[in-house]
C-alpha cells in the first residue's frame, strides 16, 4: 500500500532528534512546533490526500475509518474534513477519479469506427479496459463498494456499462448483418456474456491470484472469439425464435 503521507500546509511535522540533541529545538521550541511545518499548496494536499484515500478504502473497504486515514496521511481528522467536509463527500471523490475516471471516453469511439473488423475492435477494447481499468485496486473499491450497498457500483454501471453493453451488441450485429430485438434489456444481457466472462477473468486473476496460465491477450481473444461465434445462436435464442 502506497503511504506516502499527505503532509501540507499546516502540519507539523517533527524533526529528526539526532544524538546529544535535546527534546527543545532553537529557542525553546519542540519537535512539532510551528517551526517544523511544511507547508503545501491547498490543491496539492487534496489530491495527496486523495491518493491515500484511495489506496486506504482499497485495502479496508469503504468502512474504513476516517480518523485511521488522518494517521495515514500523517494530519488531524479535523484537518482532513477542512478538505472533504464528510465522509460521503471523500468517498464520492474517489468514484469520480478511480472508479469513473478509469474509463476512457475514447473507446466509444473506437468500438464504432467500422472502418476495423469488429473483432479487432474488440480485442483492442478489451486488452486496453483490462490494463487501465480492472486493476487490483480498482477492482477491490468496486467489490467493496457493492458489498456495502454504496452507489458507486450501480453508479458505474448505469453510467457507463450499460451503454457499452448496447454499443457492444450494435457494432456486431451490423458486421453479422443480425436483427436484434428492440428490448435494450435483451441486449445488455447478451452482451454480459462477453462483458462479465473477461470481467470475472480480472476478478480471478487480481483478487484470487489464480487463473495465471495464459495471458490477459490470449484471454480476451478466446472470449471475443467465443462470443463471436455464438453470436447468431444466443440472439436467436433471446429473441424466441
Amino acid at each position: 500500500m502506497n503511504n506516502k503521507g499527505c503532509q501540507g500546509e499546516n502540519v507539523q511535522t517533527k524533526p529528526k532528534m539526532t544524538e546529544g540533541s535535546s527534546k527543545t529545538n532553537g529557542a525553546g521550541s519542540k519537535p512539532g512546533s510551528p517551526q517544523g511545518t511544511v507547508r503545501m499548496p491547498f490543491n496539492e494536499r487534496r489530491a495527496q490526500i486523495l491518493d491515500v484515500a484511495t489506496e486506504f478504502f482499497a485495502e479496508n473497504g469503504l468502512a474504513g475509518q476516517t480518523r485511521q486515514l488522518a494517521e495515514k496521511c500523517g494530519i488531524s481528522q479535523r484537518l482532513l474534513y477542512r478538505f472533504f467536509p464528510t465522509k460521503e463527500d471523500l468517498l464520492k471523490e474517489v468514484y469520480n477519479r478511480e472508479i469513473l475516471g478509469a474509463f476512457k471516453a475514447v473507446w466509444f469511439v473506437e468500438l464504432q469506427d467500422r472502418s476495423q473488423p469488429v473483432s479487432k475492435r474488440l480485442d483492442a477494447f478489451y486488452r486496453d479496459y483490462l490494463q487501465s481499468t480492472l486493476t487490483r485496486k480498482w477492482l477491490r473499491l468496486f467489490l467493496y463498494a457493492s458489498l456495502a450497498e454504496a452507489n458507486m457500483a450501480p453508479d458505474y454501471i448505469a453510467a457507463i456499462v450499460m451503454q457499452l453493453l448496447e454499443t457492444v451488441m450494435r457494432e456486431v450485429a451490423h458486421e453479422r448483418g443480425v436483427e436484434l430485438p428492440e428490448d435494450p434489456a435483451l441486449l445488455r444481457e447478451m452482451a454480459w456474456t462477453l462483458h462479465g466472462a473477461i470481467s470475472h477473468y480480472a476478478i480471478r486473476r487480481h483478487i484470487y491470484q489464480s487463473s495465471l496460465s495464459l495471458t490477459e491477450d490470449q484471454v480476451v481473444s478466446m472470449h471475443v472469439r467465443v462470443f463471436l461465434a455464438g453470436f447468431e445462436d444466443m440472439v436467436e435464442v433471446c429473441s424466441g425464435r
